[in-house]
């Protein structure tokens, strides 16, 4: 593609990271007259929309494409996909050396948090980790596919309790119940099981689904259903507020176990492996008991589950960089409100990446008005229309919010001379060049395969 010469002084950013949050962040700064360089590490830039929520929302996950595709296709915005910060740019450089009035971390968190050692040492050997079991389940019916593909077999539990290992059970079920239907010579697909659920779908072809023989997905979580997170309270909630958040919560969880047809174990906490040869084949779990918000073991009340496969899903934490520093499991912020690193000047943080009371206030502050919406329409539980554009909502106004403040950073310095923004952007083309990119329109549709919308 040709260079673009600048002939006036500008701002320039670096992204790294091209979804929903760090392309509202683009937006934002794009909008206010600051060239944007983004760096993102996959081909696509939808991040955790596409390769996150199991794929069944369509034609909603299409609109949230488009809305992505039309923050990064637009004057200012270089887009430099198939990037990997630590790999194929290094962090030291990129914030020290190429010259960026600032740099924005919006990479998300796409480790999961791991179980104890003792149990994550059987990876791939009776137990897998919910982010790379939902990126096979939306993409192993492309033919390209070369990844890792999993069996899903009768006895599988999952660990978790937030959003995402409800996601996680919804997946299993319909991996169960479409081969289950199958044999019988009833052929239907995912998108129609999880659309009008399992109880359903069985009952329109005169099925009684006790008689499939399949073994349901069982949850375990180490509290209560009115504990999950899946409604949030509002700020410095009452405790009529309290209950009513509790209240939903149950009710989602127990609308979500009547459409699937999951089994729900709450107050079980994972002590231990199970294991027979080298493989893992159940979780030794303790019971447990809530007091003050605390999780109580209970002495003496231990119970050995046995599952041809465990998939755990207790949460996802940033990926380690080479050149980032870490304070435990997160990156080191100097603020957790304005998402500033704490090692580098101009360095900020946004979105799942950084992690803390300031950032998860927001989010929750956010997540109140729109919480019905999502907990109806992203967890299939309405009987309407489902929309996931609720889910990005407050990963927008994340991205927005920390876009402002690095505007508001930006205003003490002084704009780039035009041969330093000129000499960023040559190493931008040369990169562009390298992976074959010639124009964001052009490009995505060469990268999108015909079998994946």
């Amino acid at each position: 593609m040709s260079t673009t010469v600048v002939n006036e002084p500008k701002h320039v950013v670096a992204i790294v990271g091209a979804a929903v949050a760090g392309s509202t962040a683009v937006q934002t700064l794009a909008d206010a007259g600051v060239v944007v360089i983004v760096f993102e590490q996959n081909v696509r830039p939808y991040g955790k929309i596409e390769d996150g929520l199991p794929r069944w929302h369509t034609k909603q996950r299409l609109m949230e494409y488009e809305r992505i595709n039309a923050r990064l296709d637009r004057p200012g915005v270089f887009f430099v996909p198939a990037t990997r910060l630590g790999t194929d740019v290094d962090f030291q450089e990129l914030a020290k050396d190429w010259g960026f009035s600032a740099v924005i971390l919006a990479n998300g968190a796409w480790k999961d948090r791991p179980l104890p050692d003792d149990v994550h040492q059987y990876l791939g050997k009776g137990l897998i980790y919910q982010n790379p079991f939902i990126y096979w389940f939306n993409h192993k019916n492309e033919k390209a596919y070369d990844g890792p593909r999993y069996e899903i077999p009768p006895g599988t539990i999952v660990i978790g309790g937030g959003l995402a290992s409800i996601d996680v059970v919804k997946a299993v079920q319909v991996e169960l119940y479409e081969a289950a239907l199958r044999k019988r010579g009833v052929n239907v697909t995912a998108l129609e099981l999880e659309h009008k659920g399992i109880p359903t779908i069985c009952q329109a072809h005169n099925i009684n689904p006790d008689d499939l023989g399949v073994q349901d997905v069982v949850l375990y979580y180490r509290r209560r259903d009115i504990d999950m997170p899946l409604a949030q309270p509002p700020d410095n909630a009452t405790p009529e507020q309290m209950e009513k958040t509790q209240a939903v919560r149950k009710k989602i969880l127990a609308r979500v176990i009547e459409k699937y047809r999951v089994k729900f174990e709450d107050r079980h906490l994972p002590l231990g492996p199970i294991v027979e040869g080298d493989r893992l084949v159940g979780i030794r779990f303790i019971r447990t008991k809530i007091e003050g918000g605390k999780v109580i073991n209970i002495p003496g009340s231990e119970v050995d589950v046995p599952a041809n496969l465990v998939i755990s899903s207790v949460g996802s934490i940033p990926e380690p960089i080479p050149g980032v520093d870490m304070k435990g499991e997160y990156y080191t912020w100097k603020d957790w409100d304005t998402g500033e690193y704490a090692k580098l000047e101009g360095v900020f943080g946004l979105g799942n990446v950084v992690t803390g009371q300031g950032n998860i206030d927001l989010s929750r502050k956010h997540a109140a008005s729109v919480s019905k919406m999502v907990l109806e329409n992203y967890l299939g539980v309405g009987n309407g229309d489902r929309d996931i554009s609720a889910v990005s909502a407050a990963a927008e106004s994340r991205g927005q919010e920390q876009a402002e403040k690095v505007k508001e950073y930006l205003k003490g310095k002084k704009p780039l001379a035009p041969e330093q923004v000129n000499a960023i952007l040559a190493k931008v083309n040369k990169r562009m060049q390298e992976i074959g990119y010639t124009g964001y329109r052009e490009y995505i549709k060469k990268v999108t395969p015909a079998d994946l919308e």
